[in-house]
């Protein structure tokens, strides 16, 4: 029984000198999932921007256009995240075609009716979008590469669009 233990703790022992880099991104992608599924952002647009910009209707039924569409018309390789932030607040706080940055949706959507969401539900939702991937339709990536030219549009942010 003593040589068991001696021997699981030997092996313990020879697998932490060998956990190195390669087991803290394990530890670190786990932690990094748990803070995406535990944001306040996250559950707050699955709730109130979902029902118009959802990730799962289909491209010809939608009423609006979808989140990820949002997020990489606001981002592009130099927006930091305060700037997106109140890009998204000044959007939502007085929605209007002369400030759209997404002509194709207005031009298919027509503007975004005003909403009324706390100012804390705002930053809490576009600090998600900023900081972390968010779902996409599975049309999607086709259909943004063939409108802007397989260009990428106007950039993909810190997070690739994704």
């Amino acid at each position: 029984m003593k040589k068991s233990i001696g021997l699981l703790v030997l092996v313990m022992v020879l697998m932490s000198c060998n956990s190195g880099k390669k087991n803290n991104d394990i530890y670190s992608s786990v932690g990094e999932s748990s803070k995406k599924s535990n944001h306040p952002g996250k559950k707050l647009m699955e709730t109130n921007c979902y029902i118009c910009h959802s990730p799962t209707a289909n491209h010809d039924d939608r009423i609006g256009p979808p989140m990820i569409a949002i997020k990489k018309h606001y981002i592009n390789d130099n927006t930091t995240k305060e700037e997106f932030v109140a890009s998204i607040q000044a959007w939502i706080k007085n929605p209007n075609e002369e400030d759209a940055r997404m002509f194709g949706a207005v031009k298919r959507f027509g503007v975004m009716p005003k909403q009324a969401f706390p100012e804390e539900s705002i930053i809490q939702i576009a600090e998600y979008m900023y900081d972390f991937e968010i779902e996409q339709p599975e049309w999607f990536e086709a259909h943004f590469n063939k409108k802007s030219g397989n260009q990428n549009g106007q950039g993909m942010g810190k997070r690739k669009g994704k």
